[in-house]
C-alpha cells in the first residue's frame, strides 16, 4: 500500500529547528507504524506568531493544553484500522517529546482518509489510479 500522507503541523512561536524536529517526529512515526515509504514526505509546517496567526485551544476530555500545543493534521489513503491509528498517535507523541521537547498532552492529531482518485502529486495526473493492482 502506498502511503501518500499530507501532513500539516501548526504550532505557536516555534523556530525553524523546532518545526523541523516536529516534522521529523511525525514522519518517523508514519514510517514506523503505518509503513509509509521513507521518501514519501509531504509536509506543511507553520509557526504562528501570536499576532498575525493564532492557535486556539481548550482543555478537552481531561487533557489540559497550553501554548506548547501542536496540531498535526494528516490526510492519507484509507485502509488502516483503529489499532494502527492508536499506535501512530502514541508514536507521534513520543517522538514529538523526544525530538522537539513537546509534552505529549500538547500533541493533537487528526486523520482524514481518502481514496486513490483524491491525489495528484504533480503534472495534473491522478498517479495512484494508474498504479498496478497488488497481487
Amino acid at each position: 500500500m502506498y502511503g501518500m500522507p499530507l501532513v500539516r503541523i501548526d504550532t505557536l512561536g516555534a523556530d525553524a529547528a523546532r518545526l523541523d524536529a516536529l516534522g521529523n517526529a511525525v514522519h518517523q512515526a508514519l514510517v514506523e507504524t503505518l509503513g509509509i515509504p521513507q521518501n514519501d514526505r509531504f509536509q506543511i509546517l507553520t509557526a504562528h506568531d501570536g499576532r498575525t496567526g493564532l492557535l486556539r485551544h481548550d482543555d478537552h476530555l481531561g487533557v489540559q493544553h497550553d501554548d506548547g500545543i501542536v496540531f498535526v493534521a494528516i490526510t492519507l489513503r484509507s485502509g488502516r484500522g483503529p489499532d494502527l491509528k492508536r499506535a501512530l498517535y502514541r508514536r507521534i507523541a513520543e517522538l514529538a517529546e523526544k525530538y522537539a521537547d513537546t509534552e505529549p498532552r500538547n500533541v493533537v492529531v487528526t486523520l482524514t482518509e481518502n481514496g486513490d482518485a483524491d491525489w495528484s502529486v504533480g503534472n495534473g495526473e491522478a498517479q495512484l489510479l494508474d498504479l498496478p493492482l497488488p497481487g
